[in-house]
């Protein structure tokens, strides 16, 4: 009888694995591992170079030449410092990968406590860039129709961000991330081309007549609100930590060829094409224009029109392959709650249906709040500030725990206290703008 009370237990703990495996399949993360190296590259570059890469040169003329520089240097180092913290740590454990950034987080914080640390903030880091990237492809929408038909009927901002919107009602229902690759690559060519024309443009047009490199505000107080704000502007330039998990999952793995190699390759080669992307935007927009630069270098360049509208479509190719890297994790969260907690059956409504409702949470909070400049330092500094500069820090120092003043133990304790000045000063600047552009901005305009 014991035995036959036995063999039962192991026959029901074989299916609810079996159901458990079943789930897994069909979740966007974990439904497919057969990823390349270079999918690592241009998922990456998808990832981090976007809407942020158009603000640096205002971010610039905040900072001033020196402060600016500097600041665009460090975040680059230290972002690739604890961007390679997370491929090694993502197969620490022998036999296990921590497919999510939330694994990584419970591993090492504990199963509810880590929850709470990561998910809240991770949720505000990818829901933040959607609707970001909402604002920003209706705005280049917008610039793309206004600059090939000036004298057309203005259309409000609102319905360009509806017309982003529906492609991604479409394009939301791909279910994982290697069948967004082809879009992810797409994404990737014009994020280089866009930021090449930017400068290039730049360039062409030349320094203005009277360029001014002071500060933009008239007032120490504005002066250093602007700062603090345009500190999150770089933060947020630099936002691909909190993806690259759930990328590297993507790739196979085994003892002998473990998925961070590949990964790691990837990485590099995306870094390389972040600097080339980002530096020379970033100064060479300045330079051109001084602390008169739009918070979006497009909309400071008008002619060549062809260029600039050119330009602004690459913008919207881009941020909907972006969108959709951002995405994919909290659709991975949403589905999982949904099937394992609510015990929903998997499938394609429950997919549609619940996609659907985000994507349009996103495309309104968009129409409502199109504050780009704000938008940025304000996610910038709250959430991509933990979760890309200091988080990975603190969960090195808690899983390998490094010898007192050693090295590694030095390192990780710069990042984790500039992170955290980061974290606390840049949404102070940002939502000071927030506050002001909001004064002068109607819904229905």
């Amino acid at each position: 009888m014991a035995a036959q009370a036995s063999s039962l237990e192991v026959s029901k703990q074989q299916q609810r694995t079996e159901k458990e495996k079943a789930i897994d399949d069909w979740l966007p993360i974990t439904s497919s591992r057969n990823a390349k190296w270079w999918y690592s590259a241009f998922h990456n570059v998808t990832a981090m170079v976007g809407a942020g890469v158009l603000s640096l040169p205002f971010a610039m003329s905040e900072l001033g030449w020196g402060p600016g520089i500097a600041v665009l240097v460090i975040s680059w180092v230290i972002t690739l410092y604890t961007l390679w913290q997370m491929v090694e740590m993502h197969e620490m454990v022998p036999g296990k990968r921590f497919d999510r950034y939330h694994e990584l987080g419970q591993h090492a914080f504990g199963e509810k406590l880590g929850l709470w640390i990561v998910v809240p903030q991770q949720l505000i880091v990818e829901v933040g860039v959607n609707i970001v990237y909402m604002v920003t492809g209706g705005k280049s929408l917008k610039k793309f129709h206004d600059s090939v038909c000036p004298d057309c009927k203005n259309i409000k901002l609102s319905f360009f961000i509806m017309i982003f919107a529906s492609v991604h009602f479409v394009l939301s229902q791909l279910p994982n991330f290697n069948s967004i690759s082809g879009i992810s690559l797409a994404a990737a060519v014009m994020s280089l081309s866009y930021s090449t024309i930017a400068w290039g443009a730049s360039v062409h047009k030349g320094k203005q007549v009277d360029v001014d490199y002071g500060y933009r505000a008239h007032s120490t107080g504005g002066a250093i609100f602007n700062f603090f704000s345009a500190l999150g502007d770089v933060a947020f330039a630099y936002a691909g930590h909190n993806v690259v998990l759930e990328i590297q999952a993507t790739i196979p793995s085994t003892p002998e060829k473990p998925s961070k190699k590949p990964m790691w390759k990837g990485v590099i080669v995306a870094y390389i094409v972040v600097a080339a992307c980002y530096f020379p935007v970033a100064l060479i927009g300045y330079w051109a224009f001084g602390n008169s630069v739009e918070d979006n270098i497009l909309i400071s360049l008008s002619k060549p029109r062809w260029l600039i509208a050119m330009a602004n479509m690459f913008v919207v190719i881009h941020v909907i392959g972006s969108y959709q890297i951002y995405a994919m994790p909290v659709f991975d969260m949403i589905e999982t709650v949904l099937v394992k907690k609510m015990k929903f059956p998997p499938g394609l409504t429950l997919r549609l249906i619940a996609r659907s409702l985000y994507v349009a949470f996103t495309m309104f909070v968009g129409i409502t709040f199109p504050f780009f400049g704000g938008l940025l330092g304000f996610f910038g500094g709250f959430a991509f500030a933990p979760t890309t500069y200091f988080l990975p820090c603190i969960m090195w120092l808690v899983i390998y725990k490094p010898k007192m003043f050693s090295l590694s133990w030095i390192a990780n304790w710069v990042c984790i206290v500039l992170g955290v000045i980061l974290m606390i000063i840049a949404p102070i600047g940002a939502l000071r703008q927030i506050i002001l552009s909001a004064k002068t901005y109607s819904f229905y305009s």
